[in-house]
């Protein structure tokens, strides 16, 4: 997620470096036709171009809403994870009978390693890394033997509830309200894999890139009056503010591709651990540090 600081031009101008390089193939392409078949070719007013140019305006006025209606989203269900994470600490704490210390902090340390899996397995990464500091030798067993490894976890989360039921450690209202937290926990996950899979129309994107260098070859043309040295550079700048738009709306639309655009699902779930340490009263507690970056994964 990018945060309220300055952002470096190298980040920007790498999101549309590649973009530029066309934009100015085309451009001396054109020119170099205007140039050599000046008598040959029509003129084109500049109404033209300017009526592509607002046609593009609303393409990506529209994408971007979307875009940014899907990044929303995405951090609304992580900030429901947080609510839910929390709750069921608390839930395990008030609700259980005196004495089970130790099956509360095994299923809330289990809580803290699902939001690291679950923010992994969604940016195609490996979801047990370094789970073995929250999960026992048994638990690292068995979700291995699960493809969908965060699912697999709250199964585990389940059992124990169950367990605590049929052992009378905890009356059947709370287990109740238990397995509601996880039912939320797991609708949670369930949305943060639609938005993860659901793939925004690549048409879309091929036709709003056509759409720009149509704008470029036709405002090339009618700027033919201008020498080269001036409109190379003004027809850069204008394609620029196009492409970084639409790469701003295309990193969004999709918030957990690992890259600085995305939903800080890693600095949650970080936050996550600190609360529910805190909540156990732990002795050690990680810190909540500042790395200076103009992003948080």
């Amino acid at each position: 997620m990018l945060l309220d600081k300055r952002i470096p031009v190298s980040y920007i101008l790498n999101k549309v470096k590649f973009d530029l390089i066309y934009v100015l193939v085309v451009s001396l392409t054109v020119l170099f036709i205007t140039e050599t078949y000046k008598e040959l070719l029509p003129k084109i007013p500049i109404t033209i171009p300017a009526f592509l140019g607002t046609a593009i305006s609303i393409l990506l006025s529209f994408k971007l809403n979307q875009s940014y209606d899907r990044w929303w989203e995405a951090r609304k269900v992580w900030g429901s994870i947080v609510n839910d994470s929390r709750s069921m600490v608390i839930q395990l704490m008030s609700l259980t009978a005196k004495g089970n210390d130790s099956i509360i902090k095994k299923i809330a340390y289990r809580q803290i390693a699902w939001c690291f899996s679950l923010g992994k397995s969604l940016r195609g990464l490996n979801p047990t890394e370094n789970l073995e500091q929250f999960l026992s030798a048994k638990d690292l067993q068995e979700i291995n033997e699960h493809q969908n490894k965060p699912l697999a976890l709250l199964n585990l989360h389940a059992k124990d509830i169950k367990d605590l039921k049929e052992n009378n450690q905890l009356d059947l209202l709370s287990q109740l309200q238990l397995d509601n937290t996880l039912v939320r926990l797991c609708d949670a996950q369930g949305k943060s894999e639609r938005i993860k899979t659901t793939v925004f129309p690549v048409t879309y994107r091929i036709f709003l890139h056509a759409i720009i260098y149509l704008f470029v070859i036709t405002l090339s043309i009618s700027l033919v009056e201008i020498e080269g040295y001036y409109e190379i550079p003004l027809l850069l700048v204008i394609s620029a503010a196009f492409f970084l738009l639409e790469k701003s709306a295309t990193h969004m639309q999709a918030p957990f591709e690992n890259r600085p655009t995305d939903t800080a699902i890693t600095t949650i779930a970080k936050k996550i651990e600190i609360n529910i340490k805190q909540l156990l009263k732990e002795s050690e507690i990680p810190e909540s540090k500042e790395d200076g970056k103009f992003y948080q994964l």
